[in-house]
């Protein structure tokens, strides 16, 4: 960053000269440089309009690490990506481009994944590096990409771009276990926080889980990490996040009690051997159905939760719900970081979990009835199935909500 060293007494003056003729760094404050001069900064686009009182001597350096202004610091990582960009492209400004510039996006430790419709317009092509480098340089990152559509391919593999960066393996910290995946080839559900957390909180300890949609161990890692399960079977279909989940276990030093079983698990060759059954495939689960009841312990039963969405009728607003609303925020907020914090709400909705739609009940007593009617079928003896609890994770447009039934299954003794 470019600045002018001035003795101290005068490093006020210089600074306000500078300011009247808009030529002050305001992202940078005043700093002590060797020789005892303060440095003060100056725009780099301005240095050739200098023309400075001659009674102020000072001299014209460079300093690597500039202090950020109080100013700056005010700014919300948002707010000084703007600033930066609005410096960078100079009279090229315009509004237009300014809804470009994301609000929000997720963070991967160094990387920052932004949004599909950011920086599209062509002005921002044109820029190249220099963009994505001051993109990286506001968010306090090293390394950016850019999200694409999900592929139709029945892996959900993302169409992501890296823009900035040699690789796009990162490491995300969640409910303290440590998930690695790279971000162009595998996705990432922050949405499903809640389940994650409740999942973790489940009395696992002893217990032989089966999860038959495992993916980089959204749920596998909790149920191994904090709910004490004895030993998860993995299954997933997808290579990569199949080595996502083998350096993710490693990481969090439970390797030893999975197993990680490759390929389609309409396939799996395992039976009687679970306490309980994850099937965390949406929109649903429903062709893994069968292979949750064949592993399910023949003799004692035990828990299968089961994702799936559920369209719902609207329900009216209220006061009480609006009441919800606002005391929960906007759903567009964002974490002082940027990054987008919390699933969509749409159209007007209850906020989740405020009642028990109808819909959800009737869902989760025919699931009941359908996996009871498969596991008396697979065994040629009764069951019975009790629905223990329905859970709702998030919805993914309006009046569609992703649920997850605890449905407890046991055989009916003679």
């Amino acid at each position: 960053v470019p600045a002018l060293a001035t003795e101290p007494r005068f490093a006020q003056r210089l600074r306000q000269c500078l300011e009247q003729e808009r030529l002050l760094d305001g992202r940078y404050g005043l700093q002590r440089v060797p020789g005892g001069r303060v440095a003060v900064p100056v725009l780099p686009e301005k240095l050739s309009q200098l023309c400075l009182p001659a009674e102020v001597p000072c001299e014209l350096l460079g300093i690597q690490d500039p202090v950020p202004s109080r100013a700056a610091r005010r700014l919300s990582p948002a707010q000084r990506l703007r600033e930066e960009l609005r410096r960078l492209l100079g009279a090229g400004w315009s509004g237009e481009l300014e809804r470009d510039v994301p609000h929000a996006w997720q963070r991967h430790g160094d990387l920052v994944l932004l949004s599909e419709d950011s920086f599209r317009a062509e002005p921002w092509e044109r820029l190249g590096s220099v963009l994505w480098e001051t993109v990286a340089k506001a968010l306090g990152a090293r390394r950016v990409a850019r999200r694409g559509r999900v592929m139709p391919d029945g892996m959900r593999s993302p169409r992501v771009t890296l823009l900035l960066g040699q690789h796009g393996w990162v490491e995300h910290v969640d409910n303290g276990i440590r998930y690695t995946f790279d971000v162009t080839k595998c996705m990432f559900s922050p949405g499903n926080i809640t389940e994650k957390l409740r999942v973790a909180s489940l009395p696992c300890s002893g217990e032989v889980l089966v999860d038959l949609y495992a993916g980089i161990g959204y749920f596998t890692l909790p149920f191994l990490v904090h709910a004490g399960a004895a030993f998860v079977h993995a299954c997933e279909w997808n290579s990569h996040a199949v080595e996502a989940l083998h350096r993710s276990l490693v990481l969090n030093g439970v390797r030893d009690r999975c197993h990680i079983h490759s390929g389609d698990s309409r396939q799996l060759q395992l039976c009687d051997v679970a306490d309980r059954v994850n099937l965390g495939l949406i929109p649903s689960s429903e062709e893994g159905w069968p292979v949750a009841c064949r592993v399910l312990k023949k003799d004692t039963g035990g828990v299968l939760h089961i994702h799936h969405n559920v369209e719902t009728r609207p329900v009216p607003a209220t006061p009480q719900s609006a009441v919800l609303l606002a005391e929960r925020g906007s759903p567009e907020a964002a974490s002082p970081g940027g990054e987008a914090q919390h699933p969509a709400q749409h159209g007007g909705e209850e906020p989740l979990g405020a009642r028990l739609r109808p819909e959800w009940q009737s869902w989760a007593e025919g699931t009941a009835t359908r996996i009871q009617g498969l596991l008396a079928e697979l065994h040629g003896r009764p069951w019975r199935s009790s629905v223990l609890h329905i859970e709702p994770v998030k919805s993914y447009a309006p009046h569609v909500h992703h649920l997850v039934l605890d449905l407890e299954c046991r055989p009916v003794l003679p």
